[in-house]
């Protein structure tokens, strides 16, 4: 009897025992059922994965990770990664900035009086920076660079263009100011896809070649700071134009026909010898800003001046003056054209928030005196 009442009792331990691990194995399987639906239900699991994604990008390239976006898009499931293309934005951006960096050669200093040896293997290159340099001359081997867009040479003395640069077909953006020019190459007119040209400065400038008629794709035109008598016939014919600066030459007059130029937004005339300006500028129903200088202009459309539509900027600039040492004024008037720009560009910028335009300036000078 007592060994059966043994048994019994060492049995009810053991159901005792065995009924509460398995109610507490159930409490932790609930609990852990419970946590991950709570996980999933929750942010944790999609910041994990915005960063793992974060992590892999690193490591890829810009084209490369355009590749994998446009994989996501098409894939089940993932499409939803998409929503953080934004969050990476900034790190793609400077991954496209260092690699288009590879495509861009600067140099500036007076130190330099050629080109260092290694460019001319660097055909590759889309955009040439040198500004401020002892190079006078560009090689003749520019020509093998034929995927350059951008070419920039400010301040270098240059005296002469290539002829080969009217092979460039893909060039996109000339600047050749503050340069010695005295003749522009009529090849240039080669370079259909040309959109802006600079040619400020120059000095002995007097003509552009006809041939350059054919940059029918140039929007962007200044020869501002030349010896310009009159407005070249191939401006004329630049039907893109959309920008175009005369300002600081010795024109007399404009073209009775230069309302050829019906996409002209903004036309720049100031520091001339004008004393009227044609009634044909009032045919050209896309100007919205022209800027003259008021002491001799004497005539112009009242179109100009009424329009709401158009800022009429009328300056009243002072001579500068002539007492200074013949061999300070040809940087004197190459700093004095920078200090005009600034100021135009800083004026103008205030203008686009108003309302209302006035008709004229008070009295200011664009002397620069150093």
């Amino acid at each position: 009897m007592r060994d059966y009442t043994m048994q019994n009792a060492a049995f009810y331990d053991l159901s005792v025992i065995r009924n509460l691990w398995e109610g507490r194995v159930r409490k932790y399987r609930q609990r852990q059922l419970k946590e991950k639906e709570r996980i999933e239900k929750s942010a944790l699991a999609k910041v994990n994965q915005e960063w793992q994604y974060r992590i892999a990008c690193k490591s890829m390239k810009a084209c490369e990770i355009s590749a994998l976006q446009q994989y996501l898009q098409r894939s089940d499931g993932i499409s939803n990664l998409q929503l953080y293309q934004d969050t990476f934005e900034e790190e793609s951006d400077q991954q496209v900035d260092v690699e288009e960096k590879r495509y861009i050669f600067e140099l500036n200093g007076e130190s330099w009086t050629e080109l260092p040896d290694y460019v001319r293997e660097m055909t590759y290159l889309r955009e040439w920076h040198i500004r401020g340099t002892n190079i006078h001359k560009l090689p003749a081997y520019i020509v093998e660079f034929q995927e350059l867009r951008v070419l920039e040479l400010p301040r270098n003395g240059i005296e002469e263009l290539p002829v080969v640069l009217g092979k460039l077909s893909n060039l996109r953006e000339l600047n050749v100011s503050y340069n010695k020019l005295s003749n522009i190459p009529p090849e240039l007119g080669d370079c259909e896809n040309l959109e802006k040209l600079e040619l400020i400065a120059n000095l002995d400038l007097k003509e552009l070649p006809f041939e350059l008629s054919n940059l029918k794709k140039l929007t962007y035109l200044d020869i501002s700071g030349n010896s310009f008598c009159s407005v070249p016939v191939c401006v004329l014919r630049m039907s893109s134009l959309q920008w175009l600066d005369l300002s600081n030459n010795l024109l007399t007059d404009l073209p009775e026909d230069i309302d050829r130029l019906e996409e002209l937004s903004s036309l720049f005339l100031h520091k001339n010898m004008l004393t009227y300006l044609p009634m044909s500028l009032a045919n050209v129903d896309s100007l919205r800003m022209i800027v003259v200088s008021g002491d001799q202009l004497t005539c112009y459309p009242s179109r100009l001046s009424e329009d709401p539509a158009i800022k009429f900027i009328n300056l009243y600039d002072n001579p500068v003056d002539s007492n200074e040492d013949d061999e300070q004024k040809p940087r004197q008037r190459d700093d004095e054209q920078q200090h005009e720009k600034d100021f135009m560009q800083t004026y103008i910028e205030t203008l686009k928030g108003r309302e209302t335009t006035p008709q004229y300036t008070t009295k200011v000078s664009l002397s620069c005196h150093l």
